[in-house]
Parts: C-alpha cells; structure tokens; sequence
C-alpha cells in the first residue's frame, strides 16, 4: 500500500471514530512539502470524552489475568507485522525516514517489543510474600501517553504494551508531525481483541491536548518521550493532581574511543550512531571522544564513512538519510551547523548548505566537526540532526569527565578491550551503555539520568513503572 494521501476522519474514543472540531491540523510530507492528510485539532473536551471512555472500561479491563492481557499483546505485535507496509509507508510520508529504515526500526522493533512484554505476563512477580505481608502489584488505572515525531509506532508501543498488561486503560496523543501510524494502532488493537475504551487516540498539539492530558484528575498516569523542556512543563502541570509522571526525554550521548579500541570498528558504529534515523534519535551518540594522538586518523575513516550516507528521497531505497521531519526541524539543525562553524570547530564534512540536487524538502547534509571544545553549543545542546562533533581528551579521566558533562544522561558507548570498556561504561552517569556495540535488548530496561528523566521502559522494571504496589498485613 503506497498511497500519496491519507485521510484521518477523527479521534478515536470508545472504539469508534468521533468527530472533532471543524478545526484541523496538516500532515506534512517533509520529502515534498505536500500537505498529505488534515487530523481534528482536539480540544480539552475531547480529551474529557477520551478520559470518560477510559475510566470505564477500566474495572472490566483490569480485572482480567495477566496471561489474557498477554494474548490480546501477542494478537496485536502479529497483526502490526502483518501491516508492515502499510506502517512503513506511512511513517516515510509523515516524517521523511528512509524506506528501509521505517521496514525494520519503525515497524519491526516494536513489534518484537510487544512479544517482549507479553513474555513477561508469567513470570513476572504480580504477587510476592514479605514475612507476614502479601506484596500485590496492580493496575494503576488510566495512563495519558504523549509521544513525538522521531519513532512513530515505537514510541507508543513502548508505552501502551506495559501499560495494557498491567491492566491499564490509556488515552493517547500523536504527535502533530506524525499522527498517522496512531489510527493503524487503533484499528489492529481492536482488531487484537481490545476492547472499547481501553485504548483511545485524542489528535491535537501539545499545548491543547497535552495540556489537557497532563492536568487531567481522571488521568492517573502520565508516561511522555519528547524534549526535556516539554517534560519540564508536563511534571508541573501534573504536579498539581500528584499524578505519577514517567519521562523519556532528551540525550547528548557520547561514544568513548578508548587508546586499545579497534578504531575503524568504533568509528563506523558510531557514526551509524549519530547518523540514524537523520540523527533524529534521542539515544543518539553525537559526540564522539577518541584520544589525541588519533584524532587525525578518526577524522579520515568517519569522513570515508560519511560518504555512503547518500541523502535523498526517502522512498527510494537506496537512500541512507531522509529529510528532517519538518522545515522547522531543518532550519534547527543547520543554525547548529553556523554556530559550530562560528564558535570556531573544524568542518571537516558537510555544512549548512543544502544537499546538492535537493532544492526543495527539509533536506540538510550529514555534517561532521573535529576539535570540538567539549564546552561548546554542539556539544552541549541537543541538535537532533545528522552532525557528528569528534572531541580528542588527553587522558581516560578527561574523557569520562567530558561524556559526564552535559546536563543529559540517557545512552552513551564506550569501545575498547572488554574489561577495560566495562570498568568506563560504570564510570559514566547514563541510563544505558553499549560496550563494543552490544546489541540491543528489549528486556534491557531503557531509561535516562539527570535532565534525559525519570522512569524506565522495556522489560519488567518498564512494566513495574505501569503498576501500583499495595502491602497487605496477615
């Protein structure tokens, strides 16, 4: 399915579409600058409707056994497989990821995170025996996900498959930029065996519908991945319900080059690392730290590397790098591109140019710094774009105190002999470390440090975050 258009005709609450204001919101195709679809600009009345139906399908949803919660999971990770490209072509059309990549990282991942969480529907500790307590862990009630643009299907399916194993009910807002992906979850949850109520889609923008989730004092739970000054606002807001809050947010991650890696190996990881999905991933390494004396020969292989990135329309399958997922996010990334040639690191590839033979879309090329002060803007700030700053240190101490210092915390990677790479990754102040590209586990609890939040997601301590945990004396 290859559509060019799409129609998005309303929310979804109760399980069925109802229609919202006559107010709408485009989806911008980033590739072309075509308006591909128009979503309802929801209003807090809409999120009141959503939270209404949630709240009562709550008592009939948690009151099922985890092992059915588990099947209904498994229904929907098979029917979001089977609609792979349906999903895929939509998440290219509304943010510009490359084909190939939507296929496997946008549609593939968070298939296999459901089974994931539905594996854990046996073994996980619901109730357990502490002297003459019985420890009970139980759903929390109605969980307000909100979600960005980067990892459509991903993002929510981090948060709706621990949320629905609990015994949660959920009311969710898309992003603006990318909210088509959240009808086709919609419809293959119902389609899986969820019933109304328990999973409803409110469109709309942060500051009307988020707003209106994140105050909600029938919203129990709020589970966000975005920016952390967006997750700033959602805590205080939340704050006056006293709801639980659980944050995803931002990350500066840093690839630590140790003196004894295989430096060809850890270049090119890391630049994959920095360079996916357009560089538009929080868990990102942008910053790569190598030692000194081989900061020259760094330099060479990333720049050699970089090359095979070929930029260009994202349905094309050879392409490596789409366009940003809007103009806005363009203009973003190459003002970082000026301020690091400003602030006076060395281009060694790329620049604020756009990519040539693409005039139109929100194209930027993949852009690569060396001798980057450690303190500046592009190593400081998040830029959420494909610019790689390659900063030499003198010493190990110097290197770990650099990857310690930003005000974020969310992955980082460190290559070098196993046993040395281990002792730096337990030096380093993140939520998670990949030592010599360890492969991804999505048991392996997903979290960050300081201002990249609170909360973790994936596998038990992810479902543990969904639960409310009650003592009761014998």
């Amino acid at each position: 399915m290859t559509p060019s258009t799409y129609t998005v005709t309303g929310h979804w609450i109760g399980g069925e579409t109802v229609t919202g204001s006559a107010d709408t919101l485009p989806v911008v195709n980033p590739a072309t600058g075509q308006v591909v679809a128009e979503t309802p600009a929801g209003t807090a009345a809409d999120v009141d409707r959503a939270v209404a139906a949630a709240r009562a399908a709550f008592p009939a949803w948690s009151a099922t056994t985890p092992q059915h919660r588990a099947d209904v999971l498994r229904r929907l990770g098979a029917g979001l497989a089977a609609r792979t490209e349906e999903i895929a072509q939509a998440i290219t059309a509304e943010m510009g990821s490359p084909i190939g990549m939507s296929r496997t990282a946008q549609v593939a991942f968070p298939a296999a995170v459901v089974e994931s969480i539905a594996g854990l529907a046996d073994d996980f500790a619901w109730t357990e025996e502490i002297g003459n307590s019985l420890i009970v862990r139980e759903s929390i009630g109605v969980v307000g996900a909100i979600t960005p643009w980067n990892f459509p299907l991903q993002q929510i399916v981090s948060k709706l498959a621990p949320a629905l194993l609990a015994g949660n009910t959920m009311v969710f807002k898309p992003s603006e930029n990318a909210p088509l992906t959240a009808r086709i979850l919609a419809e293959t949850a119902a389609e899986a065996g969820v019933p109304a109520g328990v999973f409803n889609v409110v469109y709309g923008t942060g500051a009307t519908v988020g707003e209106a989730i994140s105050a909600h004092p029938d919203i129990d739970m709020i589970s966000f991945t975005g920016s952390t000054r967006a997750g700033q606002r959602i805590a205080a807001v939340a704050a006056a319900s006293v709801k639980r809050v659980a944050l995803e947010l931002g990350g500066k991650g840093a690839n630590i080059i140790l003196d004894d890696a295989d430096l060809p190996t850890a270049v090119e990881r890391g630049l994959m690392m920095a360079f996916s999905n357009g560089g538009q991933v929080c868990g990102a390494w942008p910053r790569m730290l190598v030692p000194a004396s081989r900061q020259d020969e760094a330099v060479a292989l990333a720049v050699a590397a970089a090359k095979q990135y070929t930029v260009g329309d994202p349905a094309d399958e050879a392409t490596r790098i789409g366009p940003m997922a809007s103009e806005t996010h363009r203009q973003k990334v190459v003002g970082y591109v000026e301020r690091g040639i400003a602030d006076g690191a060395r281009l060694v590839f790329g620049g604020p140019q756009r990519p040539e033979g693409l005039p139109v879309g929100a194209y930027v090329q993949p852009t690569i710094f060396a001798d980057v002060d450690p303190a500046s803007a592009i190593a400081q700030e998040e830029i959420f774009g494909p610019v790689l700053t390659i900063i030499p240190y003198a010493d190990e101490e110097e290197a770990v105190a650099i990857a310690n210092g930003t005000m974020y915390g969310l992955t980082s990677g460190v290559f070098g002999e196993p046993e040395h790479a281990l002792a730096v990754a337990r030096r380093l102040r993140v939520g998670q470390v990949d030592v010599n590209a360890g492969h991804w586990n999505p048991l392996a609890p997903f979290g960050g440090y300081k201002h990249s939040g609170n909360g973790r997601e994936f596998g038990q301590l992810g479902l543990a975050e969904f639960l409310e945990t009650k003592s009761i004396q014998r």
